[in-house]
């Protein structure tokens, strides 16, 4: 996989530990997504017993997720320990002192990598992944550990961003310098593809389209780093920009100023798949299409 994509997991955990107390106060498009996402479980008919919430956050998801399957455990996993304490607080805040007399609030929860989890083979019903999977290195391996983990019959449902992802703040960097300013994302098709690859079945992906508005680009990247969602791709520039720099930024970015507010487009992409008995990795399309493999770069 090109450097372009490959995001440094270090600095992508430290921010949003720095971002867990901010998070809930600007994630907006997560909340967003999440309720749309869950919207689709309308659809299904599957009844889990474990749920995996893989890239967790502040527990939005899972609180919904309790409240849909009030029968089920649902475990959450994040990078980033700051994340799962904020969930944890919320818990137990909103338990009642009387039931959390009667059986505290005990959530299950592990700090821990998308891309290596920390359970064994078919010990999940379902894996949820709200708006995670594009902070990850390696798409194959990841959709590898989703299908090592699910049970025989265990659904995966997740989102994530596509490439025209904050195109407005994208172009506005255009042509500054050579380093990367805004992360990069994948394609819809390539992750269907890597879906198939690792040995689901019945991928289902489709799209959606998300524009938020600001008054000013200052309050675009507040948002971004209220969020903890910083530039992590390992070709980023290192120090900090000028103050010329950043001007011809703001001006670029007031090209695309309308009705008096400054757009942040979001291409949402969603898609879920099962794991079928018998069903075993390395699939060949049925067009007859080249499966592309991401490979980590040395």
């Amino acid at each position: 996989m090109s450097e372009v994509f490959y995001t440094d997991k270090e600095r992508v955990r430290r921010s949003f530990d720095r971002a867990a107390g901010s998070y809930d106060s600007a994630a907006v498009l997560q909340r967003e997504v999440s309720t749309r996402m869950a919207s689709r479980l309308d659809y299904v008919r599957h009844a889990p017993s474990l749920i995996l919430d893989a890239g967790s956050g502040t527990g939005f998801g899972a609180a919904e997720l309790r409240r849909r399957y009030p029968d089920a455990r649902v475990l959450e996993l994040d990078l980033a320990p700051g994340m799962l304490l904020e969930s944890r607080g919320k818990q137990r805040a909103s338990g009642g002192r009387v039931r959390r007399w009667l059986r505290p609030a005990r959530p299950w929860q592990i700090c821990g990598d998308i891309e290596r989890l920390p359970l064994a083979d078919a010990s999940v019903d379902m894996i949820w992944s709200n708006l995670a999977i594009q902070w990850v290195n390696i798409p194959d391996a990841m959709f590898r550990e989703f299908r090592r983990v699910l049970k025989e019959g265990g659904l995966l449902m997740f989102s994530t961003l596509g490439p025209d992802t904050l195109k407005e703040l994208n172009a506005s960097f255009g042509g500054l310098d050579e380093a990367t300013h805004v992360n990069r994302f994948i394609d819809m098709h390539d992750l269907g593809d890597a879906l198939l690859l690792a040995g689901f079945t019945e991928p289902v992906m489709d799209t959606d389209r998300i524009v938020l508005t600001y008054d000013t680009v200052r309050d675009v990247m507040r948002d971004l780093k209220a969020l903890g969602a910083h530039n992590a791709t390992a070709g980023r520039r290192r120090g900090l920009m000028g103050k010329e720099a950043w001007r011809r930024i703001e001006q670029n970015y007031e090209t695309w100023r309308r009705d008096g507010v400054l757009p942040a487009s979001y291409e949402v992409v969603y898609g879920h798949a099962w794991k079928v008995a018998g069903q075993g990795k390395g699939q060949t399309l049925p067009d007859g299409r080249q499966i592309i493999e991401f490979i980590k770069p040395k």
